[in-house]
C-alpha cells in the first residue's frame, strides 16, 4: 500500500456471527468477565433482557477491518471513537466496514469511517479513526 494509492470511498470489511464461545475466548483473553456478557441469569434483568456481546469484541472486528482491508497492512492507527448505537446478541452477524473519509497529505494521515451493521442492516456501532500510512513497496 502506498499513500497516494487510496482513494476517499475505499472500503474494506470483514463479517462473523458472534457465538458464545466468543464471548468466552473474549473473556479469558481481556478478563472482562461483567455478567451482562457472562451470565444468562444475570442478563435478565437488564435491559436487552438477554447476555449481550462485549463492545470491544466488536472494536476488534472494527481492528480487522482496518488492519487487514482498508487502510490495512502499512497503517498505524492514531486515534479511534465509538459510538455503540445498539446492542449485539449472541447468534447476530456483524459487519464491520472501514470507510476512507480524508487523506491529509503532509502527515500522511488517513480518516476512516468505522461501522459495524447487524445481519439486518442496522448500525450498531459507529466510529472515526485516523491512521498513519507507512508506504511499502
Amino acid at each position: 500500500n502506498r499513500f497516494e494509492d487510496f482513494k476517499i470511498g475505499d472500503k474494506g470489511e470483514v463479517e462473523k456471527t458472534i457465538t458464545a464461545e466468543d464471548l468466552e475466548v473474549f473473556a479469558g483473553l481481556t478478563l472482562d468477565n461483567n455478567p451482562n456478557h457472562m451470565d444468562d441469569e444475570f442478563a435478565k434483568n437488564m435491559p436487552a433482557r438477554q447476555r449481550i456481546v462485549h463492545g470491544m469484541l466488536l472494536g476488534s472486528l472494527i481492528s480487522a477491518a482496518v488492519g487487514t482491508k482498508m487502510p490495512g497492512p502499512g497503517s498505524i492507527w492514531i486515534d479511534q471513537n465509538l459510538k455503540f448505537v445498539r446492542p449485539v446478541m449472541v447468534g447476530d452477524t456483524v459487519k464491520a466496514v472501514s470507510e476512507l473519509l480524508v487523506k491529509v497529505e503532509e502527515k500522511k494521515y488517513v480518516i476512516v469511517r468505522t461501522t459495524c451493521y447487524n445481519q439486518n442492516g442496522e448500525v450498531v456501532v459507529e466510529g472515526v479513526g485516523t491512521h498513519k500510512i507507512i508506504d511499502l513497496d
